[in-house]
């Protein structure tokens, strides 16, 4: 057989022939195999590059539109806004100018508010200096809409309770002076961030070269990122076993900050490391810097986070951040490895170590000497115990809000860092919340009552109070509660009560309008009477004290509060007569159609009730109440002033015999206890209100300077045992005797003439005689038949012609004409 066989059979089998190619077939097969396995080598060869060029284009795939993402992501947060810059609201700004009726006690209260620093001359901005017949101060200025008042040292002196001459170091005469306003507040974003912005000038001398040595002392030379700083964190990770530490420079703590979380994971550590290099090849070194002190994260206030070294400044030091000594920001500068970690209000030990340690690091690189580093050690940390100057006034700010979401969106509020300029003094809310301090004191102390239960429970009477200058309607002070700092239920806006008797002037208002038919002689009956009702009830007013007092005049029944007396007038007008008063004396909403009307079961809040006394305090004129002056921009350019209202309502005349009449409740009537912690010579005038079984004690007042509402109660309608008088006059007192300069301006219109009145005949009669009382009349309306002259009878004091002689000697005016 022979060794293989052929498939061609045309040709004829040589077995020589065959033997002769074998060598040939067997090298071609070993050529092939050689090929194949060559080819297979130059596979396994470029095996490796192939697959890292398939994950180079599967990494472009994913990296490239990340990039494009981060690069975006920087070029949105830098060509819109950088931070949303809440709206800042600020308290008017102290006037000081010879005449300023102003304690030298009440000035060094409003300087330790603004954080400034008592010293020994007052040589440096924020700080003040109290002398034996004086007080030097250094003011900072202030940008304000009408200009720059910038910062003077100055000197005030006082003459008794005057301020008498204010002048310069040198000696040069100012005429005024203006001290920054304090801030109250402001009006934050969803994530409750606030911030006061600074450039780099601004931070004190030192300041930054600490921040670089404690934080990144390469920051001028690295591009955003420090290998070696990452490779040190690294290997202290490795030791740790877990990620404590990421070699963070500057710019990656800002990227940090300002786009990603607060979470130590690789992969945020991964991302950082290119925003920072993108981040550095758009904005300059000193750019980032600049961010990096305004947005670094350094307290949470409540549910306000604290952002950037300056309103942190504030926060601790209660001073402006150029004013900041080397131990104070060293303190801050320290307290960036860990905000909560080193709060040295909660962990002072802790916090002071930290701080010691940042001082140790600025002498060891020169910023400091070793000498005034060991000095700035054995200083205490220096927190400020006084009010911040961000001072919280919940129910203030309330109020400003709801008047600025007249003309604003809530959103530019919070966004574009407008400045809201308000009427607020800091002096007065003091005064009004320790007035409502006193006057809890006085009911707490009361004895205990033969029947306990109807005592008051005490830890549920709560307050509202508003007061605001008696001639613009300026508020100046706001208290929403017994607990004046805690944001809640703002009793003085939205607590609305029936206001028991303090609608009663509405009423007899209503009456002297008709001066053909009343006047404030005029003689009305004071006896119980019933008046069924649709409803089958019987309407049955009742005095106070449960007595009737017969035939009384108007003007003993308003300063008495005679409820007989008030609802049997009121019928005599008519309720539409009254609906309309109340709406001429600024009262806008639902007015009950209802007789009880005449005996305040209007339910108010303390505010609207402040708006209608407004009008009665101001001469007749409506002057709607006004928390807000004026809106500046983020740049200091005016945008919006509030000027004031004004629109006649009521008569002078008219509205001048009302004065009088609540000036003889104060003087005689139901407000008279208020003259026991009140000088003579102060001429106020009042009306006290009490509601159905003593759920509510009002009151409501005013002077020549301001006005103020008080209202005092439970929120659950309790009763309280508490009449107008025994609570909110008290409280009201307290801070009139605290604020008030200024008697009410109590001058005689051309068409109004004093009568010495009979007060049993209600004929003329003179001064020698008895039960004559000195009554305004409208012109034309007082008394021509005269009474036989009494020798006997009840002598008032003389109130009135006391006053009368007091403006004739201020004025230099003619007493008005008697008859």
């Amino acid at each position: 057989m022979p060794f293989f066989s052929v498939a061609r059979t045309d040709m004829p089998c040589d077995s020589d022939a065959l033997f002769a190619l074998l060598p040939q077939i067997l090298a071609s097969r070993t050529t092939r195999k050689r090929t194949r396995r060559k080819k297979k080598t130059t596979q396994r060869r470029f095996r490796p590059l192939l697959w890292l060029a398939r994950l180079g284009v599967l990494a472009a795939i994913i990296l490239v539109p990340l990039v494009f993402w981060l690069n975006h992501e920087i070029e949105q947060k830098f060509s819109s806004h950088k931070w949303t810059i809440p709206a800042k609201v600020y308290a008017r700004p102290l006037e000081l100018f010879v005449g300023s009726r102003i304690t030298r006690d009440e000035l060094q209260q409003e300087l330790e508010l603004l954080g400034y620093k008592k010293t020994g001359n007052a040589a440096s901005a924020g700080s003040y200096a109290r002398q034996s017949n004086g007080l030097s101060l250094h003011t900072r200025g202030f940008q304000f809409g009408d200009g720059l008042e910038r910062a003077v040292r100055v000197h005030a002196q006082w003459a008794g309770p005057e301020l008498s001459s204010l002048s310069t170091s040198a000696g040069e005469r100012l005429d005024l002076v203006r001290l920054e306003p304090l801030q109250i507040g402001g009006i934050y974003p969803g994530q409750n961030e606030d911030r006061l912005l600074v450039e780099l000038s601004d931070m004190p001398k030192g300041m930054l070269k600490c921040l670089l040595a404690v934080e990144d002392r390469s920051f001028y030379e690295h591009p955003g990122i420090s290998l070696r700083g990452i490779a040190r964190a690294m290997l202290v990770n490795l030791r740790q076993g877990r990620f404590t530490q990421g070699g963070s420079t500057l710019t990656q703590q800002l990227v940090k900050n300002l786009f990603l979380s607060q979470d130590r994971t690789l992969s945020r550590k991964l991302a950082e490391i290119p925003m920072a290099l993108m981040l550095e090849s758009k904005i300059s070194k000193d750019e980032i810097l600049q961010m990096f002190i305004n947005e670094v994260f350094l307290v949470q206030d409540g549910n306000r986070a604290v952002h950037g070294f300056a309103l942190a400044s504030q926060y601790f030091f209660n001073q402006p951040l150029q004013e900041l000594l080397p131990h104070q920001y060293a303190l801050l500068v320290g307290m960036i490895k860990g905000p909560s970690y080193y709060h040295p209000g909660r962990h002072p030990e802790r916090a002071k170590r930290r701080r010691d340690l940042v001082l140790s690091i600025m002498a060891e690189h020169g910023i400091m000497s070793e000498e005034e580093a060991q000095y700035a050690m054995q200083l205490p940390l220096g927190l400020s115990l006084r009010p911040k100057r961000s001072v919280r006034q919940p129910a203030y700010l309330d109020l400003v809000r709801r008047q600025l979401s007249e003309d604003y969106r809530l959103e530019d509020l919070q966004k574009e860092g407008l400045r809201v300029f308000t009427n607020f003094d800091p002096l007065v809310q003091l005064a009004a919340e320790k007035s409502l301090e006193l006057a809890f004191a006085d009911i707490d102390k009361r004895p205990a009552r033969q029947h306990p239960e109807d005592d008051i429970s005490i830890p549920n009477l709560d307050a509202g109070m508003l007061v605001s200058d008696s001639s613009t309607g300026d508020v100046v002070a706001v208290v929403g509660g017994r607990k004046p700092r805690f944001a809640g239920f703002n009793r003085a806006l939205d607590a609305r009560r029936p206001i028991g008797s303090l609608v009663k002037p509405a009423v007899y208002l209503t009456a002297l309008e008709q001066p053909d038919q009343y006047t404030l002689a005029s003689f009305i009956m004071d006896e119980r009477f019933e008046l069924p009702q649709p409803d089958g009830s019987v309407w049955a007013p009742d005095n106070f004290d449960h007595q009737s007092h017969g035939s009384v005049t108007l003007l003993e029944a308003l300063s008495r509060s005679y409820n007989q007396a008030s609802a049997a007038l009121g019928m005599q007008l008519g309720i539409p007569a009254v609906h309309d008063t109340l709406n001429d004396l600024g009262i806008t909403g639902d007015i009950p159609e209802l007789p009880s009307l005449f005996l305040g079961s209007i339910e108010l809040s303390v505010m609207e009730v402040a708006a209608m006394y407004q009008t009665i305090a101001s001469g007749g004129f409506n002057t709607p109440l006004r928390a807000i002056r004026e809106i500046l921009d983020a740049h200091g350019e005016p945008i919006k002033t509030y000027g004031i209202e004004i629109e006649q309502r009521i008569a002078p005349d008219t509205i001048h015999l009302l004065q009088y009449a609540l000036q003889e409740t104060m003087r005689n009537g139901t407000g008279r206890s208020a003259y026991q912690f009140l000088p003579d010579s102060l001429a106020i005038a009042g009306k006290t209100g009490t509601s159905n079984d003593q759920r509510d004690s009002w009151f409501a007042g005013f002077s020549g300077d301001y006005l103020a509402v008080v209202w005092m109660g439970n929120d659950d309608y309790e009763k309280t045992s508490l009449t107008g008088s025994s609570g909110a006059l008290r409280a009201w007192t307290y801070l009139f005797r605290a604020i008030s300069r200024e008697s009410l301006q109590f001058v005689r219109p051309t068409g109004v003439i004093y009568a010495w009145t009979d007060r049993e005949s209600g004929l003329l009669s003179a001064e020698h005689c008895g039960n004559a009382d000195y009554i305004p009349y409208l012109s034309g309306t007082e008394p021509i038949q005269q009474a036989a002259c009494a020798e006997q009878g009840q002598r008032r004091p003389n109130w009135l012609r006391w006053l009368f002689d007091r403006v004739q000697e201020n004025r230099q005016s003619s007493e008005p004409n008697v008859r």
